[in-house]
């Protein structure tokens, strides 16, 4: 069983400056609830329950979020607002949150490594709050874990993007397995179009086991002296087993202010009850 999800929350969030100055974007609201709460929740679901947060300066609001209140709800006890609080009450009923620092942005790879005191030696998923989900079943870390109990191994969630917008993210290439599934052979870190292996983008969901810590460590800074994780993971699907699926669902790229706003729209549309 899987019970453990990283969430690295120590980014800067500089595309949406000026708000994000002094609060941290991972706080910012689709519609009333904050990115960071839409990716526990999906955790939550997929039977991970064990939260660690991977934070840095200036992020002192996101482990407020998790946490009681006294001086608010005792505002609003016993008045038609407590029903506005619900659904944070359920995240913090059902999960336990740790957290710890990265004291330098060094990138995600550094920020998976920062992690490991979190996690120990378990299998474990990471969320990357940026990426909001949406699903008609299943969420998509639960798809992952179903997958995960079958293989075993390194999972990453993927999805088709066009070629104009792939310098963008890390990039896999492989064996297709079934038509939602391959074992990846190459990995790539945002790479022009005309060097990009496919147009299958890892986005924000992982699956990772345990052995990715000493990998990550043995991995010299990449693009930028940051430290990939894709650059660890080629190296895991080198010597092992790397899968690569692409999820049933809906992303929304919220670290975009275009995306973020789609987001917003949709969920506003489709999803939101007062």
């Amino acid at each position: 069983m899987i019970k453990k999800c990283l969430f690295p929350v120590a980014g800067y969030g500089t595309r949406f400056l000026p708000a994000t100055k002094a609060m941290p974007k991972e706080m910012l609201p689709i519609v009333n609830k904050p990115l960071v709460q839409y990716g526990v929740e999906e955790a939550i679901e997929a039977g991970l329950t064990e939260i660690g947060l991977v934070t840095g300066r200036g992020k002192r609001a996101i482990a407020d979020h998790f946490d009681v209140s006294y001086e608010l709800e005792h505002q609003i006890a016993g008045t038609d607002k407590e029903k506005y609080l619900e659904s944070i009450r359920n995240v913090m009923d059902k999960a336990s949150f740790s957290m710890t620092r990265q004291k330098e942005m060094k990138g995600l790879g550094d920020a998976i490594l920062n992690g490991q005191r979190l996690i120990g030696d378990e299998p474990f998923g990471v969320i990357l709050s940026d990426d909001l989900c949406v699903t008609e079943g299943d969420g998509v870390l639960k798809q992952m874990v179903k997958l995960y109990n079958q293989f075993r191994c390194s999972i990453v969630a993927i999805q088709e993007i066009p070629l104009e917008k792939i310098h963008k993210f890390g990039v896999i290439a492989g064996e297709k397995i079934k038509d939602d599934l391959y074992q990846v052979k190459d990995m790539v870190e945002k790479p022009a179009a005309e060097d990009a292996p496919s147009n299958l983008a890892i986005i924000g969901r992982y699956i990772l086991t345990p052995d990715i810590f000493d990998v990550i460590e043995d991995t010299p800074p990449g693009k930028n002296g940051e430290v990939q994780l894709t650059d660890a993971l080629l190296k895991q699907a080198e010597t092992g087993c790397v899968m690569a699926y692409k999820f049933k669902g809906r992303r929304f790229d919220c670290g975009s202010v275009e995306g973020f706003v789609e987001a917003t729209n949709y969920v506003y549309e489709n999803l939101y009850k007062e």
